[in-house]
């Protein structure tokens, strides 16, 4: 061996053992402070154990601890005694008593995300971006949202007040609602619109959603369906990798869903298509608005980043961050946000939202019902009269009168139209 390759080695050598001297330093350092700082805690709980002018359980004092540390991180990470942990086992089987809506910590408030249709607070007039500054007479400045939940939440049949901050309006309202019993269907609507245009209205993504989603689309393509709105307006959310296997339900397998990205290697992660029999011969618009939120928010920026379907609506929430839920030995459990989420196309949904490809504000049509008879012959204009009176009650009918003064959806459709009609000048 030469002796210029000696000296080579030896001071690679020398760099190694140098820089991983320094490592580990710097990790001592770190050690030692948090060694440092974990005595700092110790003095203080025994300080109050002996010095506070009443005795308290050291458990209470060190959950009180553990909801302070957890909840100074940011919005949506919390500590979960046992009682709260069950409630949210609870929660993602789909029924619970309560108002019925999505709560967030925003700006430091507590905001509504949106509220859950056909519960209380969606009939009480609640929108998404609400802010709530009491509940009943308590105040919820510095509020956690584990406490907010608990005041929340109650009886079927007991009222709650709530007094709200609507910023857009500029004024407080005060709100007072009726807990009952919320139990969440994740199809709220599922129907041809017209001309072959198919419609279905996803309220949350739980456990079953993939898979209802999957026999709902089967039933629309047999009825006729050649597009398709999904409209996720008002949808908080739910499970991570539900929101995945609806996204994968109309583009390739194999591509990129999302990506998510956090402090250590095991967050980062890839989530890839893996439908077999994905819809992708037919336009689509998916439906969007500022209760849109989180797996909404998946589904959405994914669809538009492959450009296979285009957004309509306004800007959405813009909760991108994932939260994993860690047990603990009492039964008690941390969920803590662990990483954030990112389109195809690496864009962040974290406090950005998705921008629609068509904006169109939220506004309603008025629908006028006009007695038009097709015939001049007398009798046979008094049997069409007889048959309307017959039909106008009917509840597929109203459903109908509902959808067609969504200026939203009506939009949509006529997106679908224009594409479907460009095709057949292209042919």
């Amino acid at each position: 061996m030469s002796k210029k390759l000696i000296i080579g080695l030896i001071i690679i050598l020398s760099l190694a053992i140098s820089t991983s001297i320094a490592i580990s330093a710097v990790e001592k350092k770190k050690t030692d402070d948090l060694f440092r700082q974990v005595e700092l805690f110790s003095d203080a709980l025994a300080i109050v154990q002996t010095d506070y002018v009443t005795e308290t359980p050291s458990k209470d004092l060190i959950y009180g601890a553990l909801k302070g540390m957890i909840s100074s991180l940011d919005p949506h990470s919390q500590f979960m005694d046992p009682e709260t942990y069950n409630e949210l086992k609870v929660d993602t089987e789909g029924k619970f008593g309560g108002l019925g809506m999505e709560i967030t910590i925003k700006d430091g408030l507590l905001t509504i995300v949106t509220p859950i249709e056909d519960t209380p607070a969606w009939k009480a007039g609640l929108k998404a971006n609400d802010r709530i500054v009491k509940i009943n007479d308590d105040l919820t400045r510095d509020i956690t949202l584990t406490d907010a939940v608990k005041k929340l939440r109650g009886r079927p049949g007991e009222s709650v007040n709530l007094t709200i901050l609507r910023e857009s309006e500029k004024k407080l309202i005060d709100f007072k609602i009726t807990r009952d019993m919320i139990k969440i269907k994740d199809i709220k609507d599922a129907r041809i619109i017209t001309d072959g245009i198919g419609y279905v209205r996803l309220i949350e993504f739980r456990e079953n959603t993939a898979h209802d989603l999957n026999s709902t689309l089967e039933k629309l393509k047999k009825e006729g369906m050649n597009a398709f709105i999904l409209d996720l307006r008002n949808n908080p959310g739910g499970l991570l990798d539900v929101a995945v296997a609806v996204t994968e339900k109309f583009i390739d397998k194999g591509k990129i869903v999302l990506s998510t990205q956090g402090r250590i290697p095991n967050q980062n992660m890839e989530f890839l298509s893996r439908s077999n029999n994905p819809i992708l011969d037919i336009p689509m618009v998916v439906l969007v608005n500022e209760g849109s939120a989180s797996g909404s928010e998946i589904v959405a920026g994914c669809l538009q980043d492959y450009k296979r379907a285009l957004i309509l609506g306004v800007k959405s929430f813009g909760k991108g961050s994932v939260q994993t839920v860690i047990p603990l030995s009492d039964g008690s459990a941390l969920r803590l946000t662990t990483s954030k989420y990112y389109t195809p196309l690496g864009r962040e949904i974290h406090g950005k939202g998705v921008t629609p490809d068509i904006v169109v504000e939220e506004a309603k049509i008025e629908v006028t019902n006009k007695d038009e008879i097709k015939s001049d012959r007398p009798q046979e204009v008094f049997d069409e009269l007889e048959l309307k009176e017959k039909t106008k009650g009917n509840a597929k009918n109203e459903d109908l009168k509902k959808l067609q003064s969504d200026n939203q959806l009506m939009r949509a459709v006529d997106v679908l139209k224009a594409i479907k009609i460009y095709k057949g000048l292209k042919k």
